[in-house]
């Protein structure tokens, strides 16, 4: 072969490895997607993603990355409880479970490696809103269907599933403002740093509390959305800064009640997430001054993040960023039984339901699950 063949050989070789990527990404396409009752697209301009259809049944694969605190044990049981549902079961022919911690890089080799595997779909809590460029383009030349979801990427390349967290923070903080007044002292209690949930939450709970109008006092410390953690957080500001009229407990909120009761502190309006300890505690103290509101984040988004990963696998349209409701109650209309569980630990979180998305496990069935890695 002369040298100005092998030239034209080696381009259009080029060319069509070139051609092989691209149709490896997902194709942005028109709307509407895949079952809109369930997969509802962030807001009208959200774009629509379109993988691929594979044959299933499919490998997939939950990367975690924190997992020291009850909300991150009950979404991994909760996801084990999914796959084995009788209609989500027969899609499934491998599915792994790894936690990583903190550290943003063994989280994504731990998401490369599961994708040199050939798993066909991987859904991930972020470590970190940005960094993972090169996973996203590792998964798009394996045509893996990668879905980030509570903390999310800071990206539009990958289908992504959450519930607002701009504006869950501004519910905590509207809901404060008319309980507590527009004046007064506040403890922040925070998650774990770093994330786009954390940063989002406060974002918007600041963005009400800080309003022209306003005049509070704000006191920032970390619970790391642990009831242990939040709980020692709250105490240490109690001791340090003596009295609060309201509080806002991103995760952990059983523990930060129970530091203010420990502490002999007035029951003051407490916004929350949906820990069932603390719907207990609302319930139990109501009437003595506890006003309580607990919004949920719910673990049960890991079993959406897979129905959309397996629908994705399918080859149907679907929207960039799925909006999750975002499931709210208060010490108005809390009910044993109906939305939180006296027989039930302090540590479950208590929303688990989307009936949108035909999901619905019960509390028996995650916590007969196993906190552990499933290899």
């Amino acid at each position: 072969m002369s040298i100005r063949c092998f030239a034209r050989a080696a381009l259009a070789a080029t060319a069509l490895l070139a051609a092989g990527a691209a149709l490896a990404a997902p194709k942005v396409v028109a709307g509407p997607g895949a079952d809109p009752q369930c997969f509802k697209p962030w807001e009208a301009s959200t774009t629509h993603l379109q993988w691929p259809a594979k044959t299933g049944p499919y490998r997939v694969a939950l990367v975690n990355g924190f997992v020291g605190n009850t909300w991150r044990i009950q979404m991994i049981q909760t996801a084990k409880a999914y796959v084995e549902k009788p209609d989500i079961k027969p899609l499934i022919k491998d599915f792994k479970v790894v936690s990583t911690g903190t550290d943003a890089a063994a989280q994504l080799g731990a998401i490369e490696d599961f994708i040199n595997q050939g798993f066909d779909a991987i859904v991930t809590i972020a470590v970190s809103p940005t960094g993972f460029d090169r996973v996203i383009r590792a998964a798009n030349r394996a045509n893996v269907v990668l879905v980030p979801f509570d903390n999310v990427l800071d990206t539009k390349e990958v289908m992504q599933v959450n519930e607002d967290q701009l504006e869950m923070g501004r519910m905590h903080g509207r809901w404060l403002v008319e309980n507590v007044g527009k004046s007064g002292a506040l403890l922040e209690v925070r998650g774990i740093a770093g994330n786009s949930v954390d940063r989002d939450r406060h974002i918007g709970f600041r963005e009400v509390v800080e309003a022209p109008g306003t005049s509070f006092k704000i006191v920032e410390v970390v619970g790391n959305w642990d009831d242990g953690a939040a709980q020692k957080a709250v105490a240490d500001a109690l001791a340090v800064h003596g009295k609060f009229d309201g509080l806002y407990v991103q995760g952990g909120t059983t523990g930060a009640v129970r530091a203010l009761m420990d502490a002999g502190h007035p029951l003051v309006p407490v916004s929350g997430e949906a820990e069932n300890g603390f719907r207990k505690l609302i319930a139990e103290h109501k009437d003595k001054g506890l006003k309580g509101l607990s919004v949920g984040q719910s673990p049960g988004m890991v079993a959406v993040a897979i129905k959309a990963a397996l629908s994705a696998l399918q080859g149907h349209p679907m929207p960039q960023l799925i909006s999750m409701p975002i499931p709210s109650e208060s010490y108005k209309t809390l009910e044993a039984g109906k939305n939180f569980w006296p027989e039930l630990t302090d540590n479950f979180f208590t929303a688990n339901a989307f009936p949108a998305c035909g999901v619905d496990i019960s509390g028996i069935e995650i916590m007969a699950q196993t906190k552990e890695d499933r290899k």
